[in-house]
């Protein structure tokens, strides 16, 4: 079965925001941050977006079951090593204690029983009374929680809003038996922690950095090209790559998507109450040396604040995009947009998710410093740059 390119559905990214620097660094006084001013949603509201985040599929069993089949692959094949393997993150806490010293990880039945007692993070389904999958949909956490590995690697508390960089999207996608082989090359190629929301609209491959989404409280724009604020991303994944029944439209796109009921749109205020809630991780302790952080701040502050606001703001608060020529960074994935261009990305947790950069084209916060100092003709010394490396790790 070939599937049209309307329907080649893949991974949820909710909201392709930032992972880490990704605008260029300027030498002036720091731009009016025109930070939004936030207030703390209610209590409930909150609840609810946390239960849609993690368990809501916005009714898209309708690609991962109908067309995918994905079910069948899961239930011939996927033992739970094997779903670690390709990044799969298990919920400990909803396990019976002492259960993975009992069950067989190298069978099939083992994962339809994972699933079964809703432990597999992002991963819904149902399971008929013989213990057969009858269909399988998956939520935003699938992209955007992992866990704590508190049991063993893939296995233990939920981290949400931290991205799953070992999820293996293309993988995943590549074990349908209703994808081509030419759609399977694609999707094989992006590795893990990559995904490409748009491959299924253009049928261009230049996949992205699955990124955070704590930290975002005080951001306006949640995308890397800045093409709308997070409920818009939010009903962009959830219909457009997700699958979700729900309407979604984007002129500039070239897309209207309409469903009736739509299941997406009236859980769009909770979603984004829950995601404003996520505040960003602190380093560990002892990770940071604080002298050599402040001297890495003063650096900051005067080669780089002028886009990332604040310290770790973006200047896109007050409308500023970059075309890819002001960072070095590729431009290719930019090109496929509404806006042709990048924001500056809000610098969240960055000890906590390499790679960096969009592509993910630097693999270290080194590489970033020094890919800064080339582009932008900074002149830093290698002691300034390492001093800087060390600030960026506390943000």
């Amino acid at each position: 079965m070939t599937i049209p390119k309307n329907h080649i559905i893949a991974i949820a990214v909710v909201a392709l925001a930032a992972g880490a620097v990704l605008s260029g660094c300027g030498t002036s006084e720091p731009a009016p941050a025109a930070t939004p001013i936030v207030e703390a949603p209610p209590p409930a509201l909150v609840a609810e977006g946390r239960q849609i985040f993690r368990f809501d599929t916005f009714g898209d069993e309708q690609v991962w079951t109908d067309k995918l089949r994905l079910h069948q692959v899961v239930q011939k094949s996927l033992d739970p090593t094997t779903a670690l393997a390709v990044g799969l993150k298990v919920d400990a806490e909803v396990l019976p204690p002492g259960i993975l010293t009992k069950v067989d990880l190298k069978s099939p039945a083992t994962t339809v029983a994972l699933l079964k007692m809703n432990a597999i993070v992002g991963v819904q389904a149902t399971v008929n009374a013989d213990n057969t999958l009858a269909s399988i949909g998956i939520t935003c956490a699938f992209c955007h929680s992992t866990v704590d590995n508190s049991v063993m690697h893939g296995i233990g508390r939920r981290l949400d809003g931290w991205p799953n960089r070992d999820l293996n999207v293309g993988a995943i996608m590549a074990l349908s038996p209703a994808v081509t082989p030419a759609q399977q090359t694609v999707f094989l190629s992006w590795g893990p922690g990559k995904y490409d929301p748009r491959y299924n609209q253009d049928g261009k491959s230049t996949p992205l950095v699955l990124p955070p989404v704590y930290g975002l409280a005080a951001v306006k724009n949640e995308t890397y090209t800045a093409e709308g604020p997070i409920s818009y991303w939010n009903a962009y994944v959830a219909v457009t790559q997700m699958g979700g029944k729900g309407n979604f439209s984007d002129p500039r796109l070239g897309i209207a998507v309409t469903h009736s009921p739509d299941l997406v749109t009236p859980k769009l205020e909770a979603l984004r109450a829950y995601q404003h809630s996520l505040v960003t991780p602190t380093p560990p302790a002892g990770s940071v040396d604080a002298a050599i952080a402040e001297r890495g701040r003063l650096v900051f502050d005067r080669t780089c604040a002028t886009c990332h606001v604040g310290g770790s703001g973006t200047d896109n608060n007050s409308g500023t995009l970059h075309p890819p020529a002001d960072t070095g960074v590729d431009g290719a994935y930019a090109a496929r947009t509404a806006t042709k261009a990048y924001r500056t990305t809000p610098l969240r947790a960055l000890w906590q998710h390499p790679p960096y950069f969009h592509d993910g084209s630097a693999a270290t916060l080194a590489d970033v410093v020094a890919h800064y100092n080339r582009v932008r003709t900074l002149n830093l010394t290698a002691d300034q740059q390492r001093d800087l490396v060390e600030y960026l790790k506390s943000r």
